[in-house]
């Protein structure tokens, strides 16, 4: 019988649809590019859209849940097959996954037209379609450990119900953004704590440093509960004093846990600095949440959400789309100059973002953190279209 890796060598079909990462980074950036290229004619009234949501709800959604979902589904599908030994879904049902996704878009994008009741129920198909193959690999190869990325998109299905109800009813959509975004830190502290220090590792071994990252570990486990638990309280109390308090411990956990992996050492390896980088948001964004709280004057409540979605979501996921996508491909695992460009853009515009939580000259750094992500995501597209829909060398 052949390999595992054989038979996915020996697909036939096209390329695009031979893994899980192929289609869905490609386009989940090609859209965190265009719907960013949208917001800021949109919000200014210079353009308008056939869609029931507000323009801000529209950004929010269409990146919390329309953007995210397909790189976890590029991320997930990817790694299942190595937590389970099952092989990866490809061809049709790929390309079902990745039209249930598409769907999503365009029917947010016209639920002026088509309804916000139609529109909810595709959008909504695609997280439980995602969920019900990635529960049904893992359960498959008795690989039950890894069924709280279940959990994780079981949450972050239930924060797009939750925006979905509360747009149709007319009152919002916070507590629905809220559960969506939390559910997605909580899974870039998860999976972050596994390949930060993994990677980190493998790279300082071959330069022969004294000291190692700490592994994954109890210490990390505690990060996660009281980080868990500030988000929590986040999404059900987001102006409360006992949400500032509890912010404020995890991000002082947060920055001790990022300190163990050593990442100032990695500065020679983009590749590997990045993630470290991109992590730094998340510690970030629970001091700026106590700050906006205790002191709403001075820190806009927008600087945590802004440093938990340009910041650990943007950063973060171009670093893992990068690595993956280069590593899957057959490609050395080093930043080339392009690569170093695309970390750029989008760092600067996460920290462009952030600033203008605090109110000095917001309009040009709103613009300026437009075009960077803009710039970031579009040029990821570019330079790894032709890796993604080739064969792998």
């Amino acid at each position: 019988m052949a390999s595992s890796a054989a038979q996915i060598r020996a697909f036939s079909g096209p390329p695009i649809l031979s893994y899980g990462f192929r289609p869905f980074f490609l386009f989940g950036a090609l859209w965190a590019a265009i719907a960013v290229a949208l917001w800021l004619p949109l919000v200014s009234g210079l353009i308008t859209l056939p869609t029931r949501f507000q323009p801000v709800e529209w950004h929010v959604h269409e990146l919390i849940f329309g953007y995210v979902p397909a790189v976890i589904a590029g991320f997930l599908l990817t790694a299942v097959p190595n937590w389970t030994g099952r092989l990866p879904v490809v061809g049709r049902p790929l390309l079902v996954l990745v039209g249930i996704w598409l769907a999503g878009r365009i029917a947010i994008l016209t639920s002026l037209w088509i309804g916000g009741r139609a529109a909810a129920a595709i959008d909504l198909l695609f997280l439980a379609a995602l969920g019900f193959v990635i529960a049904r690999e893992i359960v498959a190869s008795n690989n039950t450990k890894n069924l709280k990325v279940i959990a994780v998109i079981a949450v972050l299905f239930s924060g797009n119900v939750a925006f979905h109800v509360q747009v149709l009813a007319g009152v919002g959509s916070g507590h629905g953004m809220r559960t969506g975004l939390a559910a997605v830190v909580m899974l870039i502290m998860l999976i972050g704590g596994r390949i930060i220090p993994s990677f980190t590792r493998n790279w300082l071994v071959q330069h022969g440093p004294e000291n190692l990252p700490a592994p994954f570990a109890r210490f990390d486990v505690a990060a996660m509960i009281v980080s868990g638990a500030a988000l929590a309280l986040w999404t059900a109390m987001p102006s409360s004093r006992l949400t500032a308090l509890f912010a404020l411990a995890a991000f002082a956990i947060n920055v001790m846990r990022l300190a163990r992996w050593l990442g100032a050492r990695t500065t020679g390896e983009p590749l590997v600095f990045i993630l470290h980088a991109a992590y730094a948001f998340v510690p970030l964004g629970f001091l700026l949440l106590a700050l906006g709280i205790v002191a709403p004057a001075a820190v806009q409540p927008a600087g945590a959400l802004h440093a938990w979605t340009a910041g650990s979501i943007g950063v973060m996921t171009l670093a893992v789309m990068t690595r993956a996508s280069l590593g899957h491909t057959g490609q050395a695992l080093t930043a080339t100059a392009s690569i170093r460009f695309i970390y750029i853009a989008v760092v600067v515009a996460a920290l462009a973002r952030v600033a203008a939580a605090f109110g000095v000259a917001r309009e040009p750094l709103l613009y300026s953190a437009a075009i960077a992500w803009v710039v970031a995501f579009g040029t990821f597209v570019v330079v790894f279209a032709p890796l993604l829909t080739r064969r792998r060398t």
